[in-house]
């Protein structure tokens, strides 16, 4: 009996997603393309006939018709896209990389493993046959004893605006390493030449080091005269070369150099290239077949979640690496231990060796900076010299933090947040989206003032709401709640509720953040406050 193939729905059919779009159709798979844009369904509606195209990916994930969802939109979309379409039922392809961040990957791993769905990386080179081919050398021992690999992966080609040439490139050249190594690197070490734009890598270069003594580079660039596709794999018997711009029959080299040692100097003994026979089959296309066949038999695929995690972490570490003056990361932690001082080459009092600190590898953390344990910082926030930031807490996207801030444990610090010197939060304080501190009362552009900053203090549990004013000078007392919008300049009493432009009391808040009652009670947790003489209160 025939077995029909998987319902495949396509999410993004633009720059790569209109090749997987072909392969999916030439292996009758295809039956739904999603995309944004009119003139790509229109082109692809006439070109593959039969098929239903849609805008809104809600329509993809709402039929029972379709088995499973292939992504090819921008990384940053990735995670969302994919978490959706597990909770949906389906399978998922995802393009490379999984996510941006290792704890949407694990958590995309362990949704698929809920949910019993297969979650593939496109990590394309792991299905070229001729890799396939090495792989097998490798693993059988017919190298010998591997002792380093390097991979270039050069062009004059597509330049992005949204990831640097590591993101980009560097994933599939990762992902081939991780096979022939079949382990993950100790340490990581990344540099880069930042060249068409102020803050995007163009040209890196990562060293790799496993504890096994194998040592691997890979060297990766959009500024190059010249396409090079090659991974050259060096082992103590033979030597593999994949030359993926050669034709079929040179891609894979083999060479059985040996070195000798004759009177204690090393000989070399140079043999001819022995061209290995693979057949040909086009890489995409065994991909996609493979994600069909892991659908209908229900086995892992070899670029399973798992393996794009581990994947992520070695491009999270390489980030970090180019974030911190080429610094060696520990790949195995979240980030890696103490920073050393590129002018004295000392130790610098950066605290974040605990492993259960997240940074995004797009945030930087500057030296002489403390991080308390299980702090998480996500996407392009940037912590200044000199400040500390307590344990749990959360800092999101786009905030700046310093120089010289102090912020407490517990504290939530909400996307697009400035928290510049003079600041100081207690602990356990939330700053809404795009709260705004200021630390100079009367600024000029032409006129230095950073000698008349006013200090700002945030009690204990205080909240300020998204879009509100802190003008420098101010205290804002214990649990206050600073409602949306609000601008404060003057002191603010503890539980006090404020709101306005200028702020103004309205009545006061619990511990918990509801609003008390006339007699200053809270009907939400039963809690009972007393009025001092000073007009502040307190817990009964």
């Amino acid at each position: 009996m025939k077995i029909k193939k998987p319902s495949i729905a396509l999410i993004g059919s633009g720059y790569w997603g209109k090749n997987l779009a072909r392969n999916f159709y030439e292996l009758g798979a295809l039956d739904l393309i999603c995309d944004g844009k009119e003139i790509i369904l229109q082109d692809a509606a006439y070109r593959y006939n039969g098929i239903d195209t849609c805008f809104s990916t809600i329509d993809v994930f709402k039929r029972d018709d379709i088995d499973a969802v292939v992504i090819a939109t921008p990384p940053e979309t990735h995670f969302d896209m994919a978490r959706k379409a597990l909770m949906a039922g389906k399978h998922v392809f995802v393009e490379k990389p999984l996510v941006l961040n290792e704890v949407e990957g694990e958590r995309l791993v362990a949704l698929a493993t809920s949910h019993k769905k297969v979650l593939m990386v496109g990590h394309l080179l792991q299905y070229h046959p001729v890799f396939v081919k090495l792989k097998q050398l490798a693993l059988s021992g017919e190298l010998g004893r591997i002792n380093y690999i390097y991979s270039h992966r050069l062009n004059l080609g597509k330049i992005r605006r949204h990831e640097n040439a590591l993101w980009s490139f560097a994933p599939h050249d990762i992902s081939m390493i991780l096979a022939l190594a079949q382990d993950d690197p100790v340490s990581v070490i990344a540099t880069g030449g930042n060249y068409l734009h102020e803050h995007i890598a163009d040209v890196t270069t990562s060293h790799l080091e496993f504890a096994s003594g194998l040592r691997a580079h890979i060297f990766v660039s959009w500024l190059h005269p010249f396409k090079e596709q090659k991974l050259v794999v060096v082992g103590d018997r033979k030597m593999a070369v994949f030359d993926d711009t050669l034709p079929w029959e040179d891609k894979l080299l083999l060479y059985s150099h040996q070195i000798s040692w004759v009177n204690n100097i090393p000989i070399t003994f140079k043999a001819e290239a022995e061209r290995i026979c693979v057949e040909q089959a086009e890489p995409l296309r065994q991909e996609c077949l493979h994600f069909l066949d892991c659908i209908s038999n229900g086995t892992a695929p070899i670029t399973d979640g798992e393996e794009g995690l581990r994947v992520l972490r070695v491009l999270n570490a390489g980030q970090t690496s180019l974030n911190n003056f080429s610094r060696r990361i520990d790949s195995r932690n979240k980030i890696g231990s103490s920073r050393k001082d590129p002018d004295t080459d000392t130790d610098t009092d950066t605290d974040t060796t605990n492993t259960d600190i997240f940074i995004h590898s797009s945030a930087v953390i500057d030296d002489k900076v403390i991080i308390g344990d299980r702090t998480k910082i996500w996407h392009f926030s940037h912590v200044l010299p000199g400040s500390k930031i307590g344990k749990d807490c959360n800092i999101g996207q786009n905030v700046v933090i310093g120089p010289d801030v102090s912020i407490g444990s517990g504290c939530k610090i909400q996307n697009n947040v400035s928290i510049y010197k003079g600041v100081t939060l207690k602990n356990d304080v939330f700053c809404g989206p795009s709260v705004v501190f200021t630390n100079i009362y009367n600024p000029r552009a032409e006129i230095r003032k950073m000698d008349q900053v006013r200090p700002t203090l945030v009690k204990k549990g205080a909240t300020i709401g998204a879009n509100a004013t802190i003008v420098c000078g101010t205290r804002l007392g214990r649990y206050c709640f600073i409602g949306a919008g609000a601008v404060v300049n003057k002191d603010v009493p503890d539980y006090a509720l404020m709101v306005g432009n200028p702020a103004k009391q309205i009545g006061w808040s619990c511990d918990c953040g509801e609003k008390l009652t006339g007699d200053l009670e809270c009907n939400a947790c039963g809690k009972k406050f007393q009025m001092r003489s000073n007009k502040s209160l307190f817990l009964k």
